[in-house]
């Protein structure tokens, strides 16, 4: 049986039994205090706004999403299939968003995905279907059915936050990778979603901060290496067989 969290009282019951199937739960539980359970729209909308706010923060990713709904009013995939790439930049999108919104709004027109059909499946066949689409990552599958569909066993192991958050809770040596998450995980099926939920309610607490839409960036270790090879190249200019720095 799929389960999902429509309601505040889904989201309560559904606490109840995690902590009844895990008692390590119940004192992060207690820590997190009360939390409230958070929806968004589905459908296309809710797709492309989670994918507009990939590896933004809160403010940015809602003031690309505000701007992007209001250029496209009704926000429809036809519309979006159709605008110019130059349109889309001005609202903000990066030229891989872009790409990733259009492929969806193909996909979408093709019937080659029905979004409203995922939402009625078990959560790992629904992730599964998810990240067929092109710019739909593992993290972007499991935000969207977890806060667009209230999928309860829906669960982003690669979310930043979430591991952080399992790290402390469970008493962790080192924050735990999706991969070693997920298997953490296991234990709490049906009832991963929930588990989400309290990860960042409990994770706002001990750290003080919002702990939704921090999905990994790609390849930040190799971003890291090029920048400091471009500014070790640029600071240094040769010079009589010698390398010096330029003059201010």
């Amino acid at each position: 049986m799929t389960n999902f969290l429509h309601t505040q009282a889904d989201l309560d019951a559904g606490l109840a039994k995690l902590v009844l199937q895990d008692p390590r739960l119940e004192p992060v539980a207690e820590k997190a205090g009360i939390f409230s359970l958070r929806r968004r729209d589905g459908g296309f909308p809710g797709l492309c706004a989670i994918v507009c706010g990939q590896q933004l923060s809160t403010a940015s990713a809602a003031a690309i999403r505000d701007r992007l709904f209001a250029a496209f009013d009704p926000f429809h995939h036809d519309a979006v299939r159709r605008a110019r790439t130059d349109r889309l930049k001005r609202l903000g999108l990066s030229n891989n968003k872009i790409k990733a919104i259009k492929e969806i709004s193909k996909a979408v027109a093709r019937g080659e995905i029905d979004l409203e059909a995922v939402g009625n499946m078990d959560a790992d066949i629904a992730h599964a279907e998810l990240v067929k689409l092109h710019g739909v990552g593992p993290w972007t599958a499991d935000i969207y059915l977890l806060f667009c569909l209230g999928h309860a066993d829906a669960f982003p192991a690669g979310d930043l936050a979430v591991q952080e958050a399992a790290k402390i809770a469970l008493g962790l040596r080192k924050r735990p990778d999706p991969e070693r998450l997920a298997k953490i995980a296991e234990a709490w099926r049906p009832w991963r979603g929930v588990a989400a939920h309290l990860m960042w309610a409990y994770y706002h607490v001990v750290k003080r901060r919002e702990g939704i839409s921090l999905e990994p960036k790609k390849s930040a270790k190799k971003s890291r290496k090029t920048t400091a090879k471009r500014k070790t190249s640029k600071s240094k200019v040769k010079s009589n067989g010698r390398t010096r720095r330029p003059a201010a």
